[in-house]
């Protein structure tokens, strides 16, 4: 037996803190929770700082730079949960001691590249040592993911067509915008890469064999909808939808071999909401074009906020999210379903969602008989869904 549950790799960062803090209150007394990290001094401090019932949970001194560091690490534990990012540059060493060792795995990435490359390098490896190595168990991409597991049982045939729209307030995020600016750095000067991110089911396990190519575009320009109001890219689509396929082939394409995903953000009706969407659309398009050069990639570098740092309390508390699915079988149904949470999404809510995976992964024994390379929709299903909504997380299908 593991001498640890979960492993809290990470812990002396801000999203790391944040899910240790969740865990010493979420998870049952008799968990074996240790936190892990490069320095012991910062790991004792953020251990001095969680609740009574957390004072004594081991540590683990580990880095990334470290090989046998990291696999001592990943061969203690039956979960490693990590927050080192960016993962591209910080995570594939973790990823190959977890696959290697048959220790479940979880993070929070949003980086079509490095997810790719991981596939590639791990999948065969986890399934034969029964590792479910878990990508983008956070904002990034646990509500898109599940939400449309969920629309998929409502309709109870083949889709057609899906979409989802998020509103969401909160703080902007750090280590995703770090993300973000290191995949448009290595897409840069890379054709292939270029390509492999931009491909609608890159991340999906024969992307040449997988059907329904033709996709929507995820940057498609603001767009009044039928009820009048108005929606605008979604940030964090070129990834999400890319999961949510790769879920429907892990799962022989149950939810329609024909299925056109896309994702949009809410903004509002009217004028203003017109005003907010162009908004939204030019300040995306300016980030993008910003970060693909290699000058004023370095500009953003020096002013947009740090990779550990994050919004003040206040912010984390008055934030939230909600995710509207709609979607239509093919025999012409509409179905729909919301996925919603209260928090600051990339934070508060983000630190629900990966704890609570990790308990899954670590405890729950309902799981979907799969390991390799997984989603959570296909690593955790309806285990994860009943968990977030125990945490408060709201998880509906129904009528759209």
């Amino acid at each position: 037996m593991s001498e640890h549950d979960v492993v809290v790799f990470g812990a002396t960062g801000f999203v790391g803190a944040l899910t240790a803090e969740y865990l010493a209150g979420a998870a049952p007394a008799d968990a074996r929770i240790a936190l892990a990290g490069r320095s012991r001094d910062k790991l004792e401090r953020v251990r001095a700082g969680l609740p009574a019932a957390a004072r004594e949970w081991p540590l683990i001194t580990a880095d990334s730079s470290d090989p046998a560091s990291v696999a001592a690490m990943a061969g203690s534990t039956t979960v490693v949960l990590t927050t080192v990012g960016p993962y591209a540059r910080y995570g594939m060493p973790l990823v190959e001691a977890c696959a290697r060792a048959g220790t479940h795995y979880c993070d929070l990435t949003g980086e079509v590249l490095f997810v790719r490359d991981a596939i590639d390098r791990t999948d065969a490896i986890a399934r034969e040592s029964g590792a479910r190595i878990v990508h983008s168990c956070g904002f990034d991409s646990i509500p898109s993911d599940l939400g449309m597991l969920l629309l998929h049982d409502a309709a109870g045939a083949d889709l057609a067509h899906a979409r989802a729209v998020a509103t969401i307030r909160g703080g902007i995020s750090g280590g995703t915008l770090a993300s973000l600016l290191g995949q448009l750095e290595a897409v840069s000067g890379d054709r292939d890469a270029r390509r492999t991110a931009s491909r609608p089911h890159s991340l999906s396990p024969d992307a040449a064999a997988e059907p329904a190519r033709d996709q929507p575009g995820d940057a498609a320009p603001p767009h009044r909808e039928p009820d009048g109001s108005w929606t605008a890219p979604f940030v964090m689509a070129p990834y999400n939808t890319r999961v949510v396929r790769r879920s429907n082939a892990l799962q022989d394409w149950a939810y329609g071999r024909g299925l056109r995903y896309e994702e949009r953000m809410a903004a509002g009706r009217g004028i203003a909401g017109a005003a907010t969407a162009a908004g939204v659309t030019g300040v995306l398009g300016a980030v993008v074009g910003a970060g693909s050069l290699g000058p004023t990639r370095r500009l953003l570098e020096r002013v947009l906020p740090k990779p550990g740092t994050g919004p003040s309390e206040k912010t984390r508390q008055n934030g939230f999210f909600r995710l509207r699915f709609t979607g239509t079988t093919v025999d012409g149904r509409t179905v729909g379903a919301t996925v919603a949470g209260p928090g600051d999404p990339g934070y508060a809510a983000t630190a629900v969602m990966l704890g609570e995976s990790a308990l899954c992964l670590a405890l729950d024994t309902d799981l979907p008989d799969r390991a390799g390379s997984l989603t959570p929709a296909t690593a955790m299903g309806l285990s994860l869904v009943t968990r977030l909504r125990k945490a408060g997380h709201t998880y509906d299908a129904g009528q759209p």
